[in-house]
């Protein structure tokens, strides 16, 4: 316990159940017995060690109507909306000591927050999860009008925060050589809710899935497990279970997973000469291209590939995790300097991963030792199916896993709790 509580508001201009960096930043300050105040929308339920806590309130601002409008006139009416309403908030709530702010988004969000901030004499904490202004560009190119503007608000509230925290070392050095920001590296680290589970906490999760895609069921247990004699087992004749999450945002390319799948498949049904069990891919999140994936994958006509698309409750997330034989992340950053917070997710579960390269990825992910790195789309196919081959009884991938299931529990020595206390900690006392 720190000796003097503070009032700490955490300000997310997005979906806070969507939002875990930021979830387990106010778990942390609790912790500690600061009393916390999260701002931002409620669109999602919380897991339940946030809705618990009592010193966390939540403040929710009131979303922007849809209006049928052209594009650039609902951006600057959503704009205009979304400052006047997280502006209302924040002064109906408790005077903060400190003020952490989520980034992206950067509008209007860091002008905000900056400008609250100066009224109440609160010090101003930058959480830099990317760059708002790289995330704008994917869709409307780095010479508009809004991706500057925004990359401009971005360096000046930037340089006048009392505190940066980035989540990589890369990113820290860029915020320092580009706009002289100073920066503090706060990896993600997983909670403790990621982690390995037994068997039988396997089996209770796919049964509980079970019940709501009969892709997952099978007589007497699931089409993983089985129950012999009272007891969970592992059934000889399994599919594989690929796992991936996603956003569904332009910065994850799923035709690329989508196109090695069409190979697996392609490969299973020329003779299947490695001996490649079916495979079960689920894919879990919201987002904007949701509607977009799944037609494309609706359109598969695949006999030993099955795609689920389901959204979770926050507590059975992280046991599907540690159900996977392998996870696949498509993360590309608009930026290069972020790294995949699902990936960490599954390397809390014991999880390896193949894993989109980009810039700054080999702070994460290391190839061959504790997951693969691919490059494109051969490269996935590829590793897909070398991990698959004689699946479950290919001893040299069997080695292999054990490898990398070893590189992971060093991984797991560190949690957010550890990584936080000895990062994050000293700016709040």
């Amino acid at each position: 316990m720190t000796t003097k509580p503070k009032n700490v508001c955490i300000v997310v201009l997005g979906d806070i159940g969507r939002s875990p960096r930021m979830q387990y930043h106010s778990l942390s300050l609790a912790e500690h017995g600061h009393i916390v105040d999260v701002v931002g929308y409620g669109e999602s339920d919380l897991h339940a060690s946030l809705k618990s806590e009592p010193l966390l309130s939540y403040h929710y601002i009131a979303p922007y109507p849809s209006i049928p409008l052209p594009r650039f006139l609902n951006y600057i009416l959503k704009t205009i909306w979304q400052a006047f309403t997280l502006l209302f908030v924040l002064l109906i709530i408790r005077k903060p000591d400190k003020l952490i702010v989520q980034n992206p988004p950067a509008v209007p969000s860091l002008l905000v927050c900056w400008f609250y901030s100066i009224i109440i004499r609160a010090n101003l904490i930058i959480d830099w999860h990317n760059y708002a202004y790289t995330i704008m560009a994917l869709n409307v190119g780095p010479d508009n009008i809004l991706v500057k503007l925004t990359k401009s608000i971005e360096r000046f509230v930037g340089q006048r925060a009392s505190a940066n925290f980035c989540v990589t070392n890369a990113m820290k050095n860029n915020l320092e050589e580009t706009w002289s920001i100073r920066a503090t590296t706060l990896y993600d680290r997983p909670p403790e809710m990621f982690h390995p589970i037994s068997l039988q906490d396997k089996h209770d999760i796919l049964m509980k899935l079970s019940e709501q895609y009969q892709e997952l069921w099978s007589e007497n247990g699931t089409v993983f497990t089985r129950i012999e004699a009272g007891n969970v087992i592992l059934k000889d004749e399994r599919p594989g279970l690929l796992i991936s999450s996603t956003s569904w945002t332009e910065d994850e390319d799923f035709s690329i997973l989508l196109q090695a799948l069409q190979e697996y498949e392609d490969t299973y049904e020329m003779g299947n000469i490695n001996n490649l069990p079916s495979l079960i891919c689920i894919i879990t999140g919201k987002g904007p291209l949701k509607d977009f994936y799944c037609k494309k994958i609706a359109m598969c006509k695949w006999k030993h590939i099955t795609v689920i698309t389901p959204w979770l409750e926050s507590a059975d997330y992280p046991k599907l995790l540690a159900c996977a034989d392998l996870g696949v992340c498509l993360h590309t950053s608009s930026s290069g300097y972020d790294l995949p917070m699902k990936v960490v997710d599954m390397f809390g579960c014991g999880i390896p991963v193949c894993a989109y390269d980009f810039k700054c990825l080999n702070e994460l992910v290391h190839h061959e030792i504790n997951g693969f790195i691919f490059k494109d789309l051969i490269e996935l196919s590829k590793q897909l199916q070398n991990w698959f081959a004689f699946f479950p009884k290919n001893k040299e991938r069997n080695i292999q896993k054990e490898k990398f299931i070893k590189e992971l529990e060093i991984f797991q020595n560190e949690r957010w709790r550890e990584n936080w206390n000895r990062v994050a900690l000293e700016y709040f006392n």
